[in-house]
């Protein structure tokens, strides 16, 4: 990724990956500063019941002592950490926030709504404000046809709207979650979708959702 940044100018930002239930995450870290282009990390904490969705070993990953501490040298880094789980790992995750109040946690795909079921939702709606309450979470919009599988505007207005009601814009930021999104849509499409869903609610709200939130948080110029 930095050598393709180096020869085209893109990507502007780089987001890496680290085993944050090493003893001790540093040196990881410190062979990732030789990138000029590192802006923040990502290590996977979601767990589901359903095998097909997971990716940690288990679900209070958030909650373990070695990761919480090791996030927290990510402030000394000035880097980001990205931050995948579903709703009900959301307390955890804004424990995980709280223990490291110097680190921008970057939630990702709006919080993986994985179903519309009321209960769902009412689960999802609960934990995300509890991580809105905490002012170093940001939320992406992303990945809104991971669990349905199209690109459907409807889906995507609904999840968009309510997430910038409840992060506000200058807390949430769009990401195309290409190539995977490349499986059921086109990426003009894709674009067509958010911007029906973020443009209605003002231009300040668009700018800050399409650009100046991501300029922020990941630094970019």
């Amino acid at each position: 990724m930095q050598q393709a940044a180096n020869e085209t100018g893109f990507p502007h930002g780089i987001v890496g990956y680290a085993d944050f239930v090493a003893d001790d995450v540093r040196p990881q870290l410190d062979r990732l500063t030789k990138y000029p282009g590192m802006r923040g990390v990502r290590m996977q904490l979601q767990w589901h019941q359903n095998p097909q969705f997971r990716f940690a070993s288990g679900p209070d990953l958030a909650r373990h002592p070695k990761l919480k501490r090791n996030v927290g040298y990510l402030a000394d880094y000035g880097w980001t950490f990205d931050l995948q789980v579903f709703s009900a790992q959301m307390a955890g995750a804004a424990e995980l926030a709280d223990s490291a109040p110097k680190v921008t946690f970057i939630l990702q795909h709006a919080g993986m709504l994985e179903d519309a079921s009321e209960e769902s939702v009412a689960r999802w709606r609960q934990g995300m404000r509890l991580l809105a309450a905490r002012p170093n979470v940001v939320s992406k919009l992303s990945a809104l046809g991971t669990f349905i599988h199209k690109n459907d505007p409807d889906h995507i207005a609904a999840v968009v709207k309510e997430t910038i009601a409840i992060f506000g814009p200058d807390r949430c930021l769009f990401g195309s979650n290409f190539p995977v999104e490349k499986l059921w849509t086109g990426y003009a499409e894709l674009i067509a979708a958010y911007r029906s869903a973020i443009e209605p609610l003002g231009e300040a709200v668009a700018r800050a959702a399409f650009h100046d939130t991501a300029a922020r948080v990941y630094r970019l110029n």
